[in-house]
């Protein structure tokens, strides 16, 4: 397994040489290498999909995981991270036609500690924790069949499957959130002329027309790990520096702020103009969706920001350049 294949970094579109083909050419050179791949492959698919380890053993790895992607955690979005991570392997098909390939021993490594967390989590029950198991057991195959080139271009696809770990528990955490939400929303909305006074996180009209408890579900908690995960692709794609897609997945809980401070503005307006039944009924309801409005708009905002004395620099040059990486 230590002799590497190397596909030309330069070849063009219409070259059969990229990774598929090496692939295939080590496949031929190594049988027990390529067995051993396919093992891993079928053992992964058995063990999460099939082995029923969870709630009295009734569910699998991945069952217990659909089930527990669900409005009462919030974590609904989670459902469509394994369709994103494909298009995100999908996107960067350009650098893995051209990546040389070898192969890597450090890949053992990643296997191991996901076997770990694997059994750790069969051993205590924890389903987050053999969920979590999954990028490092794939990182380990990508890196020892294709080696490290290969693995860094797919390193955030395969990272990005954290997010479906349901992390509903930091709920009690962030409860700060909703007093941040209330103050700052109760001042914008005074700044406009509507008049509001908070006492802890419930607002009040000045002159008694309505009144609202923010509470956990409108603190942010609800939306911060969709805009989180929404922030590590939008940088991800977006962002040419790993200081800046670092920059914006960190600004991550400021843009979940910035959501939920404008849904309850726009709650307290709908209250003002059209009563307290109905801002807090439907209105309340369809204005979920309006966080992420805003958080999106302040997540752009903050990219142009990171980027505004970058604007006239692009290379003269047309010369093809060997493979660039972003991690």
């Amino acid at each position: 397994m230590a002799e590497n294949i190397v596909a030309d970094p330069v070849s063009n579109s219409n070259s059969p040489v990229n990774w598929f083909q090496t692939t295939s050419d080590w496949a031929k050179r190594n049988p027990l290498g390529a067995v051993v791949l396919l093992t891993i492959a079928a053992t992964l698919v058995y063990f999460f999909g099939f082995v029923k380890l969870f709630t009295n053993e009734n569910l699998s790895t991945w069952t217990w995981a659909w089930e527990a992607w669900n409005p009462e955690t919030n974590y609904e979005h989670a459902k469509i991270i394994p369709l994103i991570t494909v298009f995100l392997v999908w996107y960067a098909r350009d650098k893995l036609k051209v990546a040389p390939v070898s192969s890597s021993q450090w890949g053992w490594l990643f296997i191991g500690v996901g076997l770990f967390l694997f059994i750790a989590g069969a051993r205590t029950l924890q389903g987050r924790l053999a969920l979590t198991s999954l990028p490092f057991l794939l990182f380990g195959v990508v890196l020892y069949v294709w080696g490290r080139h290969v693995a860094r271009i797919l390193l955030f696809p395969i990272a990005f499957l954290l997010f479906m770990v349901p992390l509903n528990f930091l709920t009690q955490a962030t409860t700060k959130l909703q007093f941040i939400e209330t103050g700052a929303a109760s001042a914008i909305c005074n700044f406009f002329g509507l008049a509001v006074y908070t006492v802890g996180t419930s607002v009040n009209a000045a002159n008694e027309s309505f009144h609202f408890q923010i509470d956990e579900g409108c603190s942010g908690i609800r939306s911060l790990m969709a805009i989180a995960m929404l922030s590590a692709v939008y940088g991800h794609l977006s962002q040419n520096r790993l200081w800046k897609k670092l920059a914006i997945f960190a600004a991550a809980l400021l843009f979940a702020i910035v959501g939920n401070t404008g849904r309850l503005v726009s709650i307290m307006v709908a209250a003002r103009l059209f009563g307290q039944d109905l801002a807090g009924g439907p209105y309340h309801v369809i204005s979920g969706y309006l966080s992420f409005p805003f958080a999106i708009g302040a997540m752009l905002l903050f990219g142009k920001l990171l980027n505004m004395n970058a604007q006239g620099r692009k290379g003269a040059g047309t010369a093809k350049k060997s493979i660039s990486y972003d991690y």
